[in-house]
């Protein structure tokens, strides 16, 4: 079963806890499946990667690790600040994500 998750990629999101708390970053990868989202430069986990070809390097590498999508909010581009999601309805059928602060569209 495939999970709704409140948050797109492309979103800008702040972190509501673990040991990135506070910080901002943009969305890149939602997996609905696991209910988890991957944001740059948060959650860094260290990497080990074995050379594939011949002439590559291997070594540890720093990368995103996937995150909760519970554990983020949805900053509102207009006020900046962390905020739920909103739905509008309008009568021709459309829905659109609100700021439940402002009312501005994300």
């Amino acid at each position: 079963m495939i999970k709704k998750i409140h948050v797109k990629t492309g979103d800008t999101v702040v972190v509501l806890s673990g040991k990135d708390r506070g910080k901002k970053g943009k969305v890149l990868e939602v997996s609905p499946k696991e209910g988890k989202v991957i944001v740059e430069g948060i959650n860094m986990v260290s990497k080990h990667v074995k050379p594939r070809k011949m002439g590559e390097e291997g070594g540890i590498i720093k990368a995103e690790g996937a995150m909760y999508a519970c554990k983020v909010q949805i900053v509102c581009p207009r006020c900046g600040k962390p905020t739920r999601v909103g739905h509008k309805v309008y009568e021709d059928g459309t829905k659109e994500r609100v700021c439940k602060k402002c009312g501005e569209t994300l």
